[in-house]
């Protein structure tokens, strides 16, 4: 796979924080526009630079800390358009046909918009990008996820709001934020609510906390997705020794993932109920290598639980903190874990399946965008 053919190839994802994915000379024009004096540096290629060491940490808290300075420019009407509109043109520009975009509302108020007024901001944004796309013969659809954030009490409110607004343009919600300390029971009646409401949730769980947090989430919240869940490999176990003491006696073998015989893999009680209700995981490489949830991409989980047919997507999470793209993840598996074309063919249509959009119209993206896609890259039928 050529860093051609992984841009060409249509590509679905699930798992982008929108307050994660800024352009550089976006946050510093914005930051002069609203009076923000705290970046790092002025240059835009600095300010890149900047914000992928400064997510290198090797931990999560740290890793989170980058988004003081670019929730600091998303705190005015304009600002939240601008980002939203860049968001979809830079999806369209990397070969995304169907994305949905993530961000917490309760995060964009310090300004004096409202709730409704951050939503309605953030979709109007959404609009114009896939008029601009459509306009240069493009193709793309992207919807909002309503993030609550764990250590906070909206989120309720926000459950409400997703609900009110999944005509016009919002299509689920989730909670976000430090794993550890935040259990997503502690938001349950915000689960129950969207439940009775038939409406869709995903939940960070199994990124930075292991499998209760992924325990939770399904059987007491009842996700429907998992947000990164790598942590699910805790629950297997390898010639008979738990997946992680497994790994670290191979961890100087890149290959160890590509190459163990599947027959040696075991399944517990949990991992096996995630394989087999197909519940999907929105796993995110490079992230997850930043965080240390992960060793490497040649050693991230998400390729051994492709090849258990686990219902894998592939994400990028944090477009500017990662220095990434869809394509960017594409190519590092293809260079590092042996994948190909024909894995990243069936991830982006295990995402589409697993969509928070009516079922006709995934049916519709995946026979009418995505398949005929790979066949113009030659791919069989």
């Amino acid at each position: 796979m050529t860093p051609e053919t992984a841009q060409a190839a249509p590509k679905v994802l699930l798992h982008d924080h929108l307050d994660g994915g800024l352009r550089p000379h976006t946050i510093i024009e914005l930051a002069q526009e609203v009076g923000y004096g705290g970046l790092p540096t002025e240059d835009p290629e600095s300010c890149r630079t900047w914000f992928r060491q400064s997510a290198d940490s090797g931990s999560l808290p740290l890793y989170l800390e980058t988004f003081d300075h670019t929730l600091a420019v998303m705190q005015t009407a304009g600002g939240l358009r601008r980002v939203a509109r860049e968001c979809v043109e830079d999806l369209a520009a990397d070969g995304v046909v169907y994305a949905e975009s993530r961000y917490a509302p309760e995060q964009h108020l310090t300004q004096g918009l409202s709730l409704e007024e951050v939503i309605e901001c953030v979709n109007t944004g959404f609009r114009e990008g896939e008029a601009l796309v459509a306009a240069r013969g493009g193709q793309i659809r992207v919807t909002a996820l309503l993030t609550a954030m764990r250590h906070a009490a909206k989120s309720t409110e926000i459950a409400e709001l997703a609900v009110r607004y999944r005509d016009d343009g919002v299509s689920g919600f989730d909670i976000a934020g430090a794993e550890a300390g935040y259990p997503p029971t502690r938001h349950l009646d915000a689960f129950e609510y969207l439940r009775r409401e038939n409406s869709h949730f995903t939940i960070h769980a199994g990124e930075a906390f292991g499998l209760p947090s992924i325990w939770e989430a399904i059987q007491w919240c009842g996700a429907d997705r998992l947000g990164h869940g790598v942590r699910i490999v805790d629950d297997l176990t390898i010639q008979g020794r738990p997946f992680a003491e497994w790994l670290d006696s191979r961890k100087h073998d890149p290959r160890a993932l590509v190459d163990v015989d599947l027959g040696d893999v075991t399944l517990g009680r949990l991992a096996a109920y995630v394989r087999d209700t197909r519940i999907p995981l929105e796993m995110c490489p490079s992230s997850n290598v930043q965080t240390s949830a992960a060793l490497s991409i040649a050693l991230h989980p998400i390729t051994l639980l492709k090849r258990l047919r686990f219902r894998v997507t592939l994400n990028t999470d944090n477009r500017l903190m990662s220095d990434t793209t869809m394509s960017k993840e594409a190519l590092l598996l293809t260079q590092q874990a042996d994948w190909d074309l024909a894995d990243l063919r069936w991830v982006t249509i295990n995402a589409m399946k697993s969509a928070f959009i009516p079922f006709d119209q995934r049916l519709a993206i995946i026979e009418d965008v995505i398949k005929p896609g790979y066949r113009e890259l030659g791919f069989p039928v």
